[in-house]
């Protein structure tokens, strides 16, 4: 259950699940860094609160509590746009699919007898279900009573006025973060839907944020013969690469350089630089337009039906789960251990052990294990031994991390260096078995790189052409500071700060999580 305070609005999940703080950009002088918030407890449940200055304080006695709620969210998902800070003039949008080239002179009669735009009020449901009681599974609460409440969000699509002229536009594109599957697939559609506006002047910026402040990493021009067949393959056209320069540093080369749109692919950390980038250029008073696609296989960030990569990453795992299944059911007592991606979030994890049907016990971050004791991870591998004579195993990486020695290194994002979880479990599972004088054969497969590394899949392949024509729709509707996703099936935009507050994680209260216990049968490990 997901909770608000009747005191602060700030999400709440139960003690279990152990969320992580708030994810959010904190800019000191000219740099900005992402950063987390603390964590406190309260009457049983960790509450997570957002690092916000204008949080809203709700008194739930109040009858007029809901319309506060309302309008603090409609503020909240206000999308910001040119015009707040600049005066900008709109004209007839350049995009038609009832031509084969981008519209000139447009008289508004073409845009009348085609349908197929966006009306700027058009709004989506972020939350569809309407939860009878705080106690059912899933529920996600504003009140204590469980008080359905309205919230609508920016629906995506091209508009019929835009605010740049596509003829003078320099648009970029820049890959930031680790790899993920069908990275050129946005990156190619981008490009295409740029070209249908009739932007001419596209150019992508290598290796990340790191593109904009070393000299050798030259512009990469873009164009669609130079992006036909990118999507083949798997990795980044235009490189990655994680941290970068200052704000200041960058928003000065993007100055330099020109561009008039940018379009930042990237996680939770690079959509709080984004967000930066785009408070520095509303600073300074620039018609630049900063929009987000979200991309990481680990489906954490917040509000999304999924991030694209995540299909592909389930996909690709299963072939380490099955290649640990055939192992262990071809061995005497054999054990099949698989360590799959996920520092904070057990996606990965739950959906891939759903998917194979094979696995026995599936351990992800946000639900505490034990690993010794009559209720204990290792006990109820016995009882697998005993009873089937093999047993699969399934671990996020971010799982267990009690159990293991902690580092204070970072990597370049600021990431915490997580110790291996899957290596400490083999060891811990062959000397439990050597002590108790069972004979057991583990065999630990790691795929980690191996699922990110991958083309994307047919369904990561649409969702990467859905986000990617989106993003360049919402930069010539005149929006920055947005990044676009899904929410309940619908493609919407929402303003990069309400999505990298926290990191999504597994709910252990969530049907889905539900079903992948009935999938493994294993017990509560506490």
């Amino acid at each position: 259950m997901a909770l608000a305070s009747p005191v602060d609005y700030a999400g709440t999940i139960t003690s279990s699940q152990r969320q992580l703080s708030s994810v959010m950009p904190r800019c000191n002088g000219l740099r900005c860094t992402i950063g987390y918030g603390n964590k406190s407890r309260a009457g049983g449940h960790l509450v997570v609160r957002a690092m916000s200055m204008d949080r809203l304080k709700l008194d739930f006695s109040n009858p007029n509590w809901k319309n506060q709620f309302q309008e603090d969210f409609d503020r909240r998902f206000s999308l910001p746009h040119l015009t707040d800070i600049i005066d900008v003039e709109s004209r007839p949008t350049t995009f038609s699919l009832k031509s084969r080239t981008p519209l000139e002179n447009v008289d508004g009669s073409l845009e009348e007898s085609w349908n197929g735009y966006v009306n700027d009020d058009d709004r989506a449901l972020l939350k569809v279900i309407k939860f009878a009681s705080p106690t059912s599974a899933g529920a996600e609460c504003i009140d204590p009573d469980c008080s359905w409440v309205e919230q609508w969000v920016h629906r995506a699509g091209p508009r019929k006025q835009i605010y740049f002229e596509p003829q003078c536009v320099k648009a970029g594109i820049v890959t930031c973060g680790g790899l993920c599957p069908g990275l050129n697939d946005v990156i190619r559609q981008i490009v295409l839907t740029l070209e249908k506006y009739g932007v001419k002047n596209i150019v992508g910026i290598q290796h990340g944020f790191r593109g904009f402040f070393e000299d050798h990493l030259a512009e990469v021009p873009l164009n669609r013969h130079v992006v036909q067949n990118i999507n083949l393959a798997g990795g980044s056209f235009l490189g990655v690469s994680r941290g970068g320069a200052s704000i200041s540093d960058i928003v000065d080369s993007i100055q330099a350089r020109r561009l008039d749109m940018l379009f930042v692919l990237g996680g939770n950390g690079t959509h709080a630089g984004a967000d930066a980038i785009h408070g520095e250029c509303r600073k300074r008073k620039l018609k630049v337009s900063i929009i987000g696609v979200p991309k990481t296989i680990d489906n954490d960030i917040l509000l999304m039906d999924k991030t694209f990569g995540f299909d592909t990453a389930v996909e690709a795992a299963q072939r380490a789960i099955n290649s640990a299944y055939i192992e262990a059911h071809s061995a005497f007592h054999g054990i099949g251990l698989v360590k799959l991606m996920g520092r904070s979030s057990g996606f990965i994890t739950m959906h891939a052990s759903l998917s194979s049907g094979q696995v026995d016990i599936c351990l992800i971050p946000e639900v505490p294990f034990t690993l010794d004791g009559p209720n204990g991870v290792l006990r109820h591998l016995e009882h697998l031994i005993e009873t089937k004579g093999f047993a699969l195993m399934c671990v996020a990486e971010g799982a267990g991390q009690e159990y293991l020695q902690k580092s204070n290194a970072t990597d370049a994002s600021g990431n915490m260096v997580l110790s291996d979880i899957g290596v400490h479990l083999q060891q811990k599972i062959k000397s439990h078995f050597r002590e108790i004088n069972v004979h057991s054969d583990v065999k630990y497969i790691d795929p980690t790189y191996m699922l990110r590394a991958v083309r994307a899949n047919a369904s990561d392949a649409i969702l990467c052409t859905v986000l990617g024509q989106n993003a360049v729709h919402g930069a010539f509707a005149g929006f920055s500071g947005i990044t676009t996703g899904i929410c309940n099936t619908h493609n919407v935009y929402l303003p990069i700060p309400e999505v990298i507050k926290t990191p999504r994680l597994v709910d252990p209260n969530s049907r889905m999580w539900h079903r992948c216990l009935t999938s493994t049968g294993q017990p509560d490990f506490c």
